[in-house]
């Protein structure tokens, strides 16, 4: 049974992360996926939508078989949890692999690290276009309650 591990914000569900995720199953039998929190996001923007109602939605996913929150302190701390034989990457996240494998051989985790490089390239397939649109389309005008 081989089982991938897929890691992400997930802020705003777009095809983009169904596709990422969809890509990274067809690498194995089971899909685990650790959903990062808010606290241990540096990289980017801290995401909209709260901790465990991104889980929740992830969770949700017909193509996901198991999700988690990542740690609080340790992010490989899951991983060796979930003892992944392949770690799937996508197209635009930022882990440098070499540096990666490194760590993970410190940790004892002989995973094995794909890169998926497909995308999308829909005009709302990113977190960061949708929220550019909304912006666009309603500005600070109050909006649904």
């Amino acid at each position: 049974m081989v089982r991938v591990l897929a890691t992400g914000t997930f802020d705003i569900l777009h095809p983009g992360h169904i596709l990422f995720l969809s890509r990274a199953r067809e690498l194995g039998d089971e899909l685990y996926v650790i959903v990062a929190r808010e606290s241990m996001i540096r990289h980017k923007p801290k995401p909209v939508i709260p901790d465990e109602q991104r889980l929740k939605m992830v969770s949700e996913l017909k193509v996901v078989d198991r999700a988690v929150l990542g740690s609080e302190s340790n992010m490989f701390e899951p991983v060796m949890a979930i003892k992944p034989d392949i770690i799937a990457l996508g197209y635009d996240q930022t882990f440098d692999v070499l540096k990666l494998e490194k760590e993970l051989r410190e940790r004892d985790i002989n995973a094995r690290i794909v890169r998926i490089s497909e995308s999308k390239t829909c005009m709302l397939c990113s977190t960061g276009k949708i929220i550019k649109k909304i912006i666009e389309r309603y500005g600070n005008t109050p909006v649904y309650r």
